[in-house]
C-alpha cells in the first residue's frame, strides 16, 4: 500500500526562488492529505504533480507562511468544480481566524469546508485502517504537530503450518489470518495462533511544523519512519532559534534520535541559508544515530515512498 511523502515548501518565514513556504503533501492509497499550506502552494501542487484531491488540511500554526496558500487553493479547487467537502484542522483557539481566511475573498468555497480545532493528544482524523494525532509544540503562537501513524497488520500467515495441521487450501485459510477459528473434517479445532505470526507495525510520519526542541514530539510515534522537523537554523545562529521559537539542525537530530526515528527531514530554512545546506546536514549528521544518509534537507518537489518497515506489503 503506497504512502508518498511530497515536499511541496521548505523555506522557512521568506521564501527563496528554490523553496516555497511550508507545504507538505502526503498520498496515502489514493487519499490526498495536506500539511500546511504557504502561499503558492496550489503552483507547488500543479508543478510536482500532486493534484487537489485532498481530503484534510492539517495546520499547525496561523503565520502567514503557514497559512496563506489557503485562500488560493480553495480558489482553484472551486474552479475545478470541487463538490466533496475539506476537512481543516487547526490548533485549539485560532478556528475564527482560520475561518476568516477562509472566507477573504468576500465569498465562501463553492463546496463545504469544515474546521475543527485540535490539541495536544486529539486524533484530528481516524481512517480506517490509520490516524493522525496532533501533539504538543513550542512555538510562538497557538501550535500543534501532527502525527500519520497506522495500525498494526495482521501476522504473516504460515501456509506451509497450516497445511500441515491439515487445513484446506481455501476459505478457512482466510478465516484464520482474519483471527478466526476453524474446524477441521475430523472436528479438530486449529486456532490462528499457531499459524498466524504476531502483529506488524505499519508506518508513521511525524511533522512539527514550527517548534523548539519539544518533549512531546517524541512521544508523538513509535519510532517513526520519518520525522520531518523544524531545522530553521543551524548552530551559527543557535541563540536566534530559541528567541524566535524554533530549532537548529543539531536539535532536530537530537529529538530525531530520542524519538527513534528512521529518516530525518530538515524543513523550514531560514532565507540567510538559501542554496547553503551543507552546515545544516553536516550538523544534524554529526549526532543522528542512524545512517548519515538518512539525513537531508528536502528540496521543494522531492518525494520520498515510505516502505513498510519489514519490506513487506502483504
Amino acid at each position: 500500500m503506497a504512502l508518498r511523502v511530497t515536499f511541496l515548501g521548505t523555506a522557512g518565514a521568506i521564501p527563496t526562488t528554490e523553496r516555497n513556504p511550508s507545504s507538505v503533501f502526503v498520498a496515502r492509497e489514493g487519499e490526498g492529505l495536506l500539511f500546511d499550506a504557504g502561499e503558492g502552494t496550489q503552483r507547488q501542487m500543479m508543478r510536482f504533480g500532486t493534484g487537489f484531491s485532498v481530503s484534510h488540511l492539517f495546520v499547525t500554526h496561523l503565520h502567514g507562511d503557514h497559512v496563506l496558500g489557503i485562500p488560493g487553493l480553495l480558489q482553484t479547487m472551486a474552479f475545478n468544480d470541487r463538490e466533496e467537502p475539506l476537512a481543516i484542522h487547526t490548533p485549539h483557539g485560532t478556528r475564527q481566524q482560520l475561518k476568516s481566511l477562509v472566507n477573504a475573498l468576500g465569498n465562501r468555497p463553492s463546496f463545504p469546508v469544515r474546521i475543527s480545532e485540535v490539541g495536544g493528544g486529539d486524533v484530528a482524523y481516524r481512517a480506517e485502517e490509520y490516524e493522525v494525532r496532533a501533539f504538543e509544540t513550542d512555538h510562538d503562537t497557538r501550535s500543534v504537530g501532527y502525527a500519520l501513524v497506522e495500525d498494526d497488520r495482521k501476522g504473516r500467515f504460515d501456509r506451509e503450518r497450516a497445511e500441515e495441521l491439515g487445513v484446506p487450501v481455501g476459505p478457512k485459510f482466510s478465516k484464520l489470518h482474519e483471527g478466526e477459528p476453524v474446524e477441521l473434517e475430523d472436528g479438530t479445532v486449529v486456532d490462528p495462533e499457531q499459524v498466524v505470526g504476531d502483529p506488524r507495525p505499519g508506518r508513521s510520519i511525524v511533522y512539527t511544523g514550527d517548534t523548539r526542541p519539544a518533549e512531546a514530539t517524541i512521544a508523538a510515534a513509535d519510532g517513526p519512519d520519518l520525522l520531518i522537523h523544524d531545522a530553521t537554523f543551524a548552530d551559527d545562529r543557535a541563540d536566534r532559534a530559541t528567541d524566535t521559537a524554533h530549532s537548529t539542525a543539531r536539535q532536530a537530530a537530537e529529538i530525531a534520535n530520542r524519538a527513534g526515528a528512521d529518516r530525518l527531514a530538515l524543513m523550514h530554512l531560514s532565507s540567510r541559508y538559501a542554496g547553503r545546506t551543507e552546515d545544516h546536514e553536516r550538523q544534524a549528521r554529526e549526532v543522528f544515530a542512524g545512517d548519515a544518509d538518512d539525513v537531508f534537507v528536502p528540496q521543494d518537489g522531492q518525494y520520498l515512498e515510505i516502505p513498510y518497515p519489514d519490506d513487506d506489503e502483504q
